[in-house]
């Protein structure tokens, strides 16, 4: 069908219609404080394994996901092998609605291990 294409297209829709009423709402409220009342919300609902830490000081939200229950689970399946860009789904949902805002954000995926990374700044003054 429509391959890598039409995917990012569904994940640019998704991103758009589910993260405008919670993520970007959050961070225009809140400012950075934002990313993390969102995601300490969303990762402890998921039962994640994750480090994050927010400095207000430095102007930096980040998050070290250890261990990431979806992509964990699906490389625990032996009757399937999951597909190699699987973790690719979050900076095309997040990216595009941080930076919206005018934060940055930065990853490094580990898809392999089911970790990334994710840094979110506010520009500098």
């Amino acid at each position: 069908m429509g391959g890598r294409e039409e995917l990012e297209k569904f994940w640019s829709e998704l991103s758009d219609s589910y993260l405008k009423n919670s993520l970007q709402k959050l961070i225009e409220e809140e400012g950075l404080a934002g990313c993390y009342t969102y995601w300490s919300h969303s990762l402890n609902e998921e039962a994640a394994d994750f480090t994050m830490i927010l400095d207000e000081g430095q102007g930096e939200f980040s998050i070290e996901m250890h261990k990431c229950p979806s992509k964990g689970m699906l490389l625990q399946m032996k009757h399937m092998n999951p597909h190699h860009a699987y973790c690719d789904h979050c900076p095309a949902l997040y990216k595009p609605i941080v930076e919206k805002q005018g934060l940055t954000y930065e990853h490094e995926i580990d898809c392999d291990n089911a970790s990334c990374s994710i840094r979110i700044k506010q520009p500098k003054k």
